[in-house]
């Protein structure tokens, strides 16, 4: 059929024909028919995949010297504070690396100090909301910045 024909001119002769039917072979049934010609996603997964790999990461800096030593000081004045019977009020910035990429991002926890665990290496956080409040540990080695809001009294 050439560009611009007419179909029912061109296919005159047979459109009308009836459709065959086999002998031999009983006829698919119509659910399985509509199977055959669902739609095909060749794409499936691949906007998810492009979603992913737009979905950005913050990279996390090994800290130096200074910033391990700043770190060392505030801790240790959190646990001298914890030492005479306050709960200081602290702002600490951890890195939590992301589960499915490269890097990860910062997030910023507003509580009070419960107890600084050095053996297992965490600071155990004490929050009051709610009833009887809840205790929530922060590995020592995922914190970048620490500052003490306040010191008040347990």
């Amino acid at each position: 059929m050439e560009k611009g024909e007419d179909a029912q001119i061109v296919y005159a002769d047979i459109i009308d024909l009836p459709r065959h039917r086999s002998r031999t072979r009983t006829p698919m049934p119509p659910e399985e028919r509509a199977a055959q010609f669902a739609a095909y996603d060749a794409l499936a997964g691949f906007f998810d995949m492009i979603a992913e790999e737009e979905r950005l990461t913050d990279s996390d800096a090994v800290p130096d010297e200074d910033v391990l030593a700043e770190l060392d000081r505030e801790l240790g004045e959190i646990a001298r504070r914890i030492g005479e019977g306050e709960r200081p009020r602290v702002c600490i910035t951890v890195f939590v690396p992301d589960e499915r990429k490269a890097g990860g991002h910062f997030e910023e926890i507003r509580d009070r100090v419960y107890q600084i665990d050095g053996t297992r290496g965490c600071v155990v956080l004490e929050s009051r909301r709610g009833r009887g409040g809840t205790r929530r540990e922060v590995e020592i080695s995922s914190i970048r910045r620490v500052e003490i809001e306040n010191a008040g009294k347990a």
